[in-house]
């Protein structure tokens, strides 16, 4: 299906205002202004600032360059190709790699014109503020994805809600014909929320925590403990009093996940059950034994599971 992205929309919409620009202020070369305007256009703020900031840096050094070698050595094919031995390791080192093409074209202009002149150099600057310019004004809109990033924390909770109530029909009745397809769609949900996330983060330069991306790791984290409580509780064959006490507190974190922190709480909770299972009477036969004993290791995992909500600090602007 054709789609034309935002970010193919800003390209064009930039490009043309540079070139225009370009052309309107009378420099020479005016169309680079446009190719640098499409190279610094980046899917996020930070990688935009980031790819202007390393052109620019790097034709700067390239018009010095320029002026060291062409007027130094003449304006020769051999005179480039000993600049660019020395010039690409010194943008290698100064963190500025990106802007090798960019500078390249500025070089060439340099090598074309046959002679370092105040016009020319100041023609070169203003196409590289230009272009440059341009982008970063451009890519400041971003489009917002919380609405995305929302609608994945909701899908994310509701397939854990689906997966603990599994385990509940499971306690209950000691069989499933569950197929485990909200496994896959939760390892599909977080790998999605967390690469969202991670680029909303980089367009929000004044931000470094960005808090869905908080909140999708820690959700992570518990999803690696359910996957540790799945054959935890497949492998109670025996029905056991124990059992249905879990399945009831197993029942009550199925409705209660939301981005709020309510782990405290069943913490707490967890805690007296724990006192519970030491108030009642020893296993008399061995599977009563290994029921119970995959219980407690099945309760110690949730401690975790809770444990790690209770450390995160929640969604500002939620209605929990």
């Amino acid at each position: 299906m054709f789609k034309i992205g935002y970010r193919t929309i800003k390209t064009a919409i930039g490009t043309m205002i540079a070139v225009f620009l370009a052309k309107w202020m009378g420099l020479d070369s005016y169309t680079s202004a446009g190719i640098l305007t499409i190279l610094c256009i980046k899917v996020t703020k930070k990688k935009s600032f980031q790819s202007s900031w390393e052109r620019f840096i790097a034709c700067a050094v390239g018009i010095l360059f320029s002026f060291i070698f062409f007027e130094g050595l003449g304006y020769h094919p051999i005179s480039i190709g000993i600049l660019l031995l020395f010039f690409i390791p010194t943008l290698v080192a100064i963190k500025a790699k990106d802007g090798v093409i960019t500078s390249a074209v500025i070089i060439l202009h340099i090598f074309s014109a046959g002679k370092v002149t105040m016009h020319l150099v100041l023609n070169q600057l203003g196409l590289i503020i230009i272009g440059v310019g341009v982008a970063l004004l451009i890519n400041l809109y971003m489009p917002s994805v919380d609405k995305k990033l929302k609608q994945y924390q909701q899908d994310l909770e509701d397939n854990f809600g689906k997966i603990f109530s599994e385990m509940v029909n499971y306690l209950h009745i000691g069989e499933s014909n569950w197929d485990g397809k909200e496994i896959t769609m939760v390892e599909e949900l977080i790998k999605k929320a967390k690469t969202l996330a991670s680029r909303d983060s980089e367009n929000r330069l004044l931000r470094e925590e960005n808090q869905y991306y908080l909140y999708f790791e820690m959700r992570e984290k518990q999803f690696e403990i359910i996957q540790r409580m799945l054959p935890i509780i497949t492998s109670i064959t025996h029905s056991v009093e124990q059992g249905k006490i879990v399945a009831h507190f197993i029942e009550e974190i199925s409705e209660s996940i939301h981005p709020g922190n309510t782990a405290r709480k069943y913490l707490r909770k967890l805690e007296e059950m724990r006192e519970t299972f030491r108030d009642m009477p020893l296993p008399k036969t061995r599977e009563e034994f290994e029921a119970r004993a995959a219980l407690l290791q099945f309760v110690k995992e949730m401690e975790e599971y809770l444990y790690i909500k209770s450390m995160f600090k929640g969604i500002y602007n939620e209605r929990r």
